[in-house]
């Protein structure tokens, strides 16, 4: 007989470990591309994330197509159900979305609870197949008639710490990992951009921007229908921002711009932190 077994339940993808092989993972990230390579990566038996809104070109939901070649049955919990970034609060909450072809023929439906639809996942048996590798991206981009350089990540986990003091454009999602106002940076930026994952239930997809504006620090999250999610230059030549701390506000940046127009403006002005020219 089976045993049965509770769900993985992780904040984050990135704290994904091969330990975690055979189980059944319910994480709190969106679900993008990134995401599926994880699981591949450590041959976990099903995966639930969040749908993060969809989002511009299906992007919270690319590693439901991922999976399939792998029989990896994966499923999405509607963003409106439960907070992004927030496990505990997924698996209590949440309601599916959106599966793969596997996962729908283990008996996985819409609307249903996510707790019910990971022990269903338990009946999952990949065959995994060589995975090609997926990356998160780091980028300095420069705006030809300016000197300061944007860093433009895939992951607000990859900031490092000598991006103190600097411009940091995500494609991560704007809610607190685990619901903690701690880790809404790693880093005192001087400036932050993240999706807006639809911003969904509680509000969470803008979660990080009250705790950063209580650390002084400028910060905004852009429509998840204008960028795709996981993809910081997305989030820097395609969001359009919809909402920001009151430190941005005070430093220009409106609802509605697009980010890289209002960027361009800020860096030009040479706006300094606390919005002194």
């Amino acid at each position: 007989m089976t045993v049965k077994s509770d769900p993985v339940l992780l904040d984050s993808i990135n704290y994904l470990i091969p330990d975690h092989a055979g189980r059944v993972v319910v994480a709190g990230s969106h679900g993008g591309l990134y995401c599926a390579f994880k699981c591949l990566s450590c041959r976990v038996r099903g995966v639930i994330l969040n749908d993060a809104g969809v989002g511009r070109d299906a992007a919270g939901i690319a590693s439901l197509a991922a999976c399939e070649p792998h029989r990896l049955p994966a499923a999405m919990v509607d963003f409106r159900s439960a907070r992004i970034g927030d496990c505990r609060d997924i698996v209590e909450r949440g309601l599916i979305s959106a599966c793969n072809a596997t996962a729908h023929a283990l008996g996985v439906r819409l609307g249903m609870a996510c707790r019910q639809a990971a022990a269903v996942l338990e009946r999952g048996a990949p065959g995994f197949q060589p995975v090609q590798a997926q990356h998160e991206h780091r980028h300095e981009v420069s705006f030809g008639e300016l000197t300061e350089a944007v860093v433009c990540l895939d992951s607000a986990s990859l900031i490092q710490p000598g991006d103190a003091g600097r411009v940091v454009v995500t494609g991560s999602h704007g809610g607190l990992i685990g619901g903690n106002p701690a880790k809404a940076a790693n880093v005192a930026a001087r400036f932050l951009a993240f999706n807006d994952a639809g911003f969904g239930m509680d509000d969470a997809g803008a979660g990080r921007l009250v705790p950063l504006a209580d650390r002084g620090v400028a910060a905004v999250v852009v429509d998840c229908a204008s960028a795709r999610i996981g993809d910081g230059l997305s989030t820097l030549h395609d969001g359009i921002i919809s909402r920001a701390n009151h430190v941005a506000g005070d430093e220009g940046f409106r609802e509605g711009e697009k980010l890289e127009r209002c960027l361009r403006r800020y860096l030009c002005q040479g706006i300094q932190p606390g919005g002194t020219p």
